[in-house]
């Protein structure tokens, strides 16, 4: 039997763990408290003066920045940050929450768990190719298209507010991010690396296919040499886009058929750093994937013909351009995480469910034709579709187009941030803005707006308030006054039908 150890941390509270490592990472040892609620991980080198003073401040000032201002709960869930700072036999280590239950597999792999996954941690690169969602995921552990852009939403959502206030991950990758596709959750781990400009350097490059190809390019030049890239906000940019790409599409966006030097680890660096190149690019296709190349576990995902980058939406493909065509090796150029998030969510709002009850995705995004149907199964929709045009005032009485849309379906809701341009849905939403204003149903061959809360809601084509547990019909050319107040908005259906 293992025993248990107390030590008293450098803020001088008490901190006990079971002298038995549960897991060993790249640079730390890893020990669960008695009642599992935190783990201390041990660095097994020596730290350096600049490493304690960046874990001092990574622990303190910055952790009481990003949790103790308002709205400071809302980011317990998105990071595992160190609390604290021990010391033990010589070893400098961090003691971290552990990580919430629904990033541990509950099923693991296909066949009785052959893999034998079940209970270890939701790694984010179990989700991020064709290969272990085709050929080892058990279906129960793979979620819906909608639960991996819920994912991506949070993982943006967190790297802006590490961005916001001055500190770049610095090996951003699906390897120091956990999420869970059941419930659409993740979580940003291995915080201890966080790099400061001008204050703390980097620790590490990062990890291979989330590299900026700057960093790569200029990585056999000294650590002093001013022309060498280390891992800043803007090579996080870098490696989130890959990320949204990878979760979204199972596949990289750099990893295509084009050979630089039949030396395989030179044409590594090549291909990922200086001659690095989208397989999508829409005038370049020297770059192209060889689909007779790939396993065939890695299809169809893994064939950008079946399922181009343009199936995530018009947003996200301007951010894909940017990311992957204007901006791969202009790293100032890159989408923020906080354009990833609102183009993230503004594609959320463009979602169909797929009327076929075997879609692996089960969702898509309207592709703006009248014939709509999924990209991934082919299923045509069948019925009349709703689509909302988003407008919002500007001034008293003046609408003008807000290039925002919201899709119906069956039981969907509408919210405050719908209802008024000037609220967005992100973490400052109040308890009362979180809750729907409204619904949509399909009832009686009609598709209908039932007002739940929604005190200025008017049928503007009919000159007709709708009060509060009425309905107002979604007919074609209808104009719907949402909101009076300041930002509020007016909808224009348009109906498609097939």
């Amino acid at each position: 039997m293992a025993q248990t150890i107390k030590i008293t941390a450098t803020d001088g509270s008490a901190v006990v763990f079971v002298d038995e490592i549960i897991g060993a990472g790249g640079m730390k040892d890893v020990y669960f408290s008695p009642d599992k609620s935190y783990v201390v991980a041990f660095f097994r080198d020596k730290q350096d003066f600049n490493a304690k003073d960046r874990l001092q401040n990574i622990t303190g000032i910055y952790r009481e920045r990003i949790f103790n201002s308002a709205g400071g709960d809302y980011w317990k869930d998105l990071y595992c940050w160190p609390t604290k700072i021990v010391e033990y036999n010589g070893k400098l280590g961090l003691v971290c929450p552990t990580y919430q239950k629904h990033f541990f597999f509950s099923t693991g792999s296909i066949n009785g768990d052959f893999l034998g996954i079940k209970g270890k941690e939701k790694e984010g690169k179990w989700y991020a190719s064709a290969k272990n969602q085709n050929k080892f995921l058990a279906p129960e552990e793979k979620g819906d298209w909608f639960k991996y852009f819920q994912v991506c939403i949070r993982i943006s959502r967190a790297v802006r507010r590490l961005h916001a206030a001055g500190l770049a991950h610095s090996d951003l990758s699906y390897k120091n991010v956990l999420i869970d596709p059941t419930s659409g959750k993740a979580a940003i781990i291995d915080i201890d690396g966080l790099v400061v400009p001008g204050k703390y350097p980097p620790d590490v490059l990062g990890t291979p296919d989330f590299i900026a190809p700057e960093v790569i390019a200029t990585k056999h030049l000294k650590i002093g040499d001013p022309a060498r890239k280390l891992p800043c906000i803007a090579t996080d940019r870098h490696a989130l886009a890959v990320m949204v790409y990878m979760y979204l599409l199972y596949r990289h966006p750099l990893r295509g058929g084009k050979v630089h030097d039949l030396d395989s680890a030179k044409d590594e660096e090549l291909s990922m750093g200086l001659k690095a190149l989208f397989v999508e690019h829409p005038t370049d296709k020297t770059n192209r994937v060889k689909v007779d190349q790939l396993h065939p576990s890695q299809l169809p995902q893994g064939d950008p013909t079946k399922t181009p980058y343009t199936v995530c939406g018009p947003y996200l493909k301007k951010l894909f351009d940017r990311a992957f065509v204007e901006a791969l090796h202009v790293p100032n150029l890159r989408p923020t995480a906080g354009e990833w998030e609102d183009a993230l969510l503004k594609t959320v709002d463009l979602m169909q469910p797929c009327q076929n009850p075997k879609c692996d995705h089960k969702w898509f995004v309207f592709d703006n034709t009248t014939k709509p149907k999924c990209p991934f199964c082919g299923t045509e929709y069948k019925g009349i579709l709703p689509v909302l045009n988003l407008y919002s005032s500007r001034s008293a009485g003046k609408f003008t187009p807000d290039d925002y849309r919201l899709m119906v379906y069956h039981n969907q809701y509408l919210y405050q941030w719908h209802v008024n341009k000037n609220i967005s849905a992100n973490e400052k939403l109040t308890d009362i803005q979180k809750k729907p204003v409204g619904y949509f149903v399909f009832h009686g061959n009609k598709w209908l707006l039932i007002n739940q809360r929604l005190t200025d809601l008017e049928d503007k084509t009919e000159g007709k308030k709708i009060p509060i547990g009425q309905a107002v019909e979604l007919s074609d050319g209808k104009q719907i006054l949402l909101s009076k107040e300041e930002g509020g908005r007016l909808v224009i259906v348009q109906l498609a039908s097939n």
